[in-house]
């Protein structure tokens, strides 16, 4: 009987600690909504086929809820824009979306949840994000996003020293390179002189990583570095 009543009990306890899908986003939101702004200090490093595009030191500028800019001293090295959301905080701004359990999975050695965001919007660019979040962490460690162009794109995040305010360390974006062509509203200002890469043997896909030293927070940022 006190097995019986142990194993309940056990039970009992794992339900309760384990939080519902909704919660959990609302949590990860609530840690990204802290961050109304910030100017970071990041290297660049793109691997596309058939592109020459040296290791660059950007400056990354983020303005809530979702303008985004990674510029280099001499001009804009990726401008995203449309219905590409390069940051956590852009992928959930809003409430407009359709939260579903979609079962757990590990990232690297990080148990994860896996959480699917269906917009409600008819209109909307991106039509499916999946999360996968480390609940222990509170914070977003893959992402998956399908947009309404039938573009896809995936982003993968590593913490550090500031995972209390739910910012990466690093991130990669994973894209197909098929074609040589890169999701919706993605361009990058790369040297055109030089030897071109030739065709991964690989996966055949693109990648580009931002690896953060330091970033400012909250202390503001000017209107002119998002003008066109």
């Amino acid at each position: 009987m006190k097995k019986l009543l142990l194993s309940v009990f056990i039970l009992a306890a794992g339900a309760a600690g384990a939080q519902d899908a909704p919660t959990l986003v609302r949590q990860v939101k609530a840690r990204l909504d802290k961050v109304r702004d910030y100017q970071a200090a990041a290297v660049m490093d793109i691997n596309v086929p058939f592109i020459s595009a040296p290791r660059s030191a950007v400056t990354v500028y983020y303005k809530s809820p979702d303008r985004f800019r990674v510029q280099k001293p001499n001009g804009i090295s990726v401008l995203p824009k449309g219905g590409v959301r390069v940051n956590m905080a852009a992928l959930l701004a809003g409430d407009q979306y359709s939260i579903v359990d979609a079962g757990s999975a590990k990232v690297g050695p990080f148990h994860t949840r896996v959480v699917k965001l269906l917009p409600t919007a008819e209109n909307a660019e991106v039509v499916l994000s999946t999360l996968f979040i480390d609940a222990a962490a509170g914070v977003i460690r893959r992402s998956t996003v399908v947009t309404r162009d039938g573009g896809s794109y995936e982003m993968l995040l590593d913490y550090g020293r500031y995972t209390a305010w739910g910012l990466p360390d690093k991130v990669t974006f994973v894209f197909s390179a098929k074609d040589f062509k890169l999701p919706k509203g993605m361009t990058f200002d790369y040297e055109k002189s030089g030897p071109k890469k030739e065709a991964p043997k690989g996966d055949g896909k693109g990648r580009v990583t931002l690896t953060y030293g330091t970033y400012t927070i909250n202390k503001g940022v000017p209107e002119r570095v998002f003008a066109n």
